[in-house]
């Protein structure tokens, strides 16, 4: 009898059900690259179950998955023999052989991840569990693309060298992450008419792919670092809406425990959501709750915007300031929340961004702070939490789509796998 074909899906406390079992037809058109594929798949399934539970035995893993076994045991063993998983010690339970857990093997896949934004440019090289292996960092007053191509092509080169030889071809891919319409908002951010014009036109991930010779896989930067929040972070909430302030803010939507990205790719587009302005009239959000708005502020007191993107801590030195743009942020964020709970019922809204962890927490607080102000009647209430990753957020949610493309399952099935 055929093996099963694996369609997990979440239960109702975010974990993974046993599947539906799809038996494949045994007529002749369904062997061969279908058998391939179709094992192909049952690994795929079997490595992102161990990433998600830390650690798993064969029997657990057959019985999670449908599948027998017997051919659970040849997945494990051919996994192992590719060096993507490792054995752990045996574990005696109460009746029976000893089980053997598996997890990933760090060692067992590398990946790149490049966040290409407004300011700066961050290089990473990620292992198999998500841990960052090595990190290379530039800014910028404007992205260029030939700067970013010279960064990308000196950048690799440092953090391939910091690998043994032996772990090099384990480098699978470049996944990217960066804004839509890179040009837009130019005037925002200081940008000379028809400087940023370039990106209109340019492939940059068939740029990417022919100075690396890897292949590239490209989302958008605040989808990027939702998605790392919901697979890699702590928050244990299947609905949220996600906030990242960079540059420019962006966000992400996590509903019933799926990153949603919408039709076109745009869902989440959050900084163009409207803003009263106090004076009168409305305003984007990306015009709050941006670090471009501290950026101008800092300007009109005669201090270098740069330094903030050199360094965290120059975030710390800008006294009352720093209190000033944290109020304006705040109040966009809140009003932000707000409109986006009256369309749907999240659990909670989560605030990260390009600053140290001192400042999330005092702008989550103030963003509380500032709903409380305004008119929620009829609306669910929706707790403020900070995002547990950080500043690094959209380069390791970059670095996981080459592990998405080639060892896990569609990575809206794997978001949807986390418990």
């Amino acid at each position: 009898m055929a093996e099963p074909h694996i369609a997990a899906g979440p239960d109702r406390d975010g974990g993974v059900t046993a599947p539906a079992a799809v038996p494949l037809a045994t007529d002749e058109r369904m062997r061969g690259s279908n058998q391939s594929g179709l094992r192909a798949h049952n690994e795929r399934a079997v490595l992102s179950l161990i990433r998600r539970h830390g650690e798993l035995a064969k029997a657990d893993i057959a019985r999670r998955t449908g599948l027998s076994p017997q051919t659970a045991s040849v997945i494990m063993r051919a996994l192992e023999a590719e060096e993507l998983v490792l054995r752990e010690k045996p574990r005696r339970g109460r009746v029976g052989q000893p089980s053997i857990p598996m997890r990933l093997n760090p060692d067992g896949a590398f990946s790149l991840g490049l966040k290409i934004g407004r300011r700066s440019v961050d290089l990473v090289l990620m292992d198999f569990v998500g841990a960052i292996r090595g990190h290379e960092r530039r800014t910028y007053a404007l992205p260029r693309v030939a700067e970013i191509l010279a960064f990308v092509q000196e950048a690799e080169a440092r953090l391939v060298q910091a690998l043994s030889p032996r772990l090099r071809p384990r480098i699978f891919g470049l996944g990217v992450a960066m804004p839509f319409e890179l040009w837009a908002w130019g005037e925002e951010i200081g940008a000379p008419a028809g400087t940023m014009d370039e990106w209109r036109s340019v492939d940059i991930a068939a740029e990417l792919g022919a100075l690396t010779g890897k292949p590239v896989e490209l989302t958008n930067d605040a989808t990027a670092a939702c998605a790392a929040e919901h697979v890699f972070g702590q928050t244990t909430s299947n609905d949220y809406l996600y906030f990242f302030v960079g540059a420019f803010v962006g966000g992400g939507i996590v509903i019933a425990g799926d990153v949603v990205v919408g039709r076109s790719g745009n869902a989440g587009a959050l900084g163009s959501m409207p803003v009263p302005r106090r004076e009168g009239g409305f305003d984007q959000l990306i015009n709050f709750a941006s670090i471009h708005v501290l950026e101008k502020m800092i300007v009109a007191e005669g201090g270098d915007p740069q330094e903030i993107w050199r360094s965290e801590a120059a975030f710390e030195s800008l006294g009352p300031l720093l209190d000033r743009w944290l109020e304006t942020c705040a109040y966009g964020l809140a009003y932000a929340i707000v409109a986006a709970a009256s369309v749907y019922d999240f659990e909670c809204a989560v605030i990260d961004g390009s600053f140290p962890p001192s400042v999330r927490a005092r702008l989550v607080a103030a963003t509380a702070r500032a709903m409380g102000t305004l008119k929620r009647e009829g609306l669910t209430p929706v707790d403020v939490r900070p995002g547990t990753i950080g500043s690094p957020a959209r380069e390791i949610g970059s670095a996981s789509l080459p592990f998405f493309a080639r060892f896990l399952l569609d990575h809206r099935v794997l978001y949807t796998d986390k418990g």
